[in-house]
């Protein structure tokens, strides 16, 4: 049972983790504009869509599967956890390579980091509580919705305001720093995972087994329901690629922060978040490699 492994974490290095996942959001927002969220009132359409399957279509898709496997519980909640999490940054930088929407991906990452402050928690309470067996552990941890929230509105929500005011106020620095920020990020995000992988490895290599086949699958979901929502919603192929992916990138350096916080000690739910954290980088370089070598239509009046 993966719900007794013991993953190896110094709780002295939290606030660390606190500050890097703090700095690249910092980062992230120095190219988030208040335009794009006038876009997104002026534009709706793709964002929504994008939205709707971020926080409610994959969450409950999520729950499907894991009870459809009879998942470990550990596992299960590693899995909730993820899909609860909004979209990562790199999602961004990915759009980009791939020739999508830009403007339809910042926009996106931007909204649904605020509303993350209160959709993560809400979601993941919501669906860790319906089966017996994950709400059992959640109920033994006992951990306070209240104080997920403020994790997360300092994590994400404080610097994605001075990102974005930095920006406003500074913006030669704003557009000189950009690029390297995202570069950064990138770094900062890897030393993330390689935390939860260095003094882990041996358990990582003996349990692959068992969460990497369900973090690829996880994976597989979340950007399909991407392509099928936008898909039938008829975007434009460039915004229809932006919401694939702003939907297959999750920010897994959140749910690390989450995780080392509040539950250290459920190794199955550390196995399955470190190690979509490298996956969906994987899928999404994979993606924007075949995307790159093919022009999409260009959405008619849009930038």
């Amino acid at each position: 049972m993966l719900d007794s492994v013991q993953i190896a974490f110094d709780p002295s290095s939290l606030d660390m983790l606190n500050f890097m996942l703090a700095i690249m959001m910092f980062g992230a927002a120095l190219s988030v504009k208040m335009s794009d969220f006038r876009y997104v009132l002026k534009s709706p359409k793709a964002p929504v869509i994008g939205l709707v399957c971020q926080f409610v279509l994959l969450p409950a898709a999520t729950y499907a599967l894991t009870r459809a496997l009879s998942l470990d519980p550990s596992l299960a909640l590693g899995m909730i956890l993820v899909a609860a999490c909004p979209g990562g940054s790199f999602s961004n930088i990915i759009t980009f390579l791939s020739r999508g929407h830009v403007a339809t991906s910042v926009s996106m990452t931007g909204i649904s980091s605020l509303a993350a402050i209160v959709m993560t928690p809400l979601n993941f309470t919501f669906y860790a509580s319906l089966a017996p067996e994950t709400r059992a552990i959640v109920q033994a941890i006992n951990v306070e919705p209240l104080a997920m929230v403020q994790l997360i509105g300092w994590v994400l929500g404080v610097p994605l305001a001075l990102g974005m005011l930095v920006g406003h106020k500074f913006p030669g620095f704003a557009a000189r720093a950009d690029k390297p920020a995202r570069w950064v990020s990138l770094l900062i995000f890897l030393v993330f995972v390689g935390i939860a992988f260095s003094r882990n490895g041996g358990l990582f290599l003996e349990h692959a087994t068992a969460f990497a086949g369900l973090v690829i699958v996880h994976n597989a979901l979340a950007l399909s329901l991407g392509w099928a929502a936008a898909t039938w919603a008829r975007l434009p192929e460039d915004q229809r690629r932006a919401v694939i992916l702003e939907v297959g990138i999750q920010n897994s350096g959140l749910g690390l922060i989450i995780l080392f916080s509040f539950y250290p000690n459920l190794g199955g739910m550390m196995l399955i978040t470190a190690f979509w954290g490298v996956w969906h980088l994987v899928s999404g370089l994979l993606l924007s490699a075949f995307w790159s070598r093919r022009p999409p239509k260009l959405s008619i009046g849009l930038v």
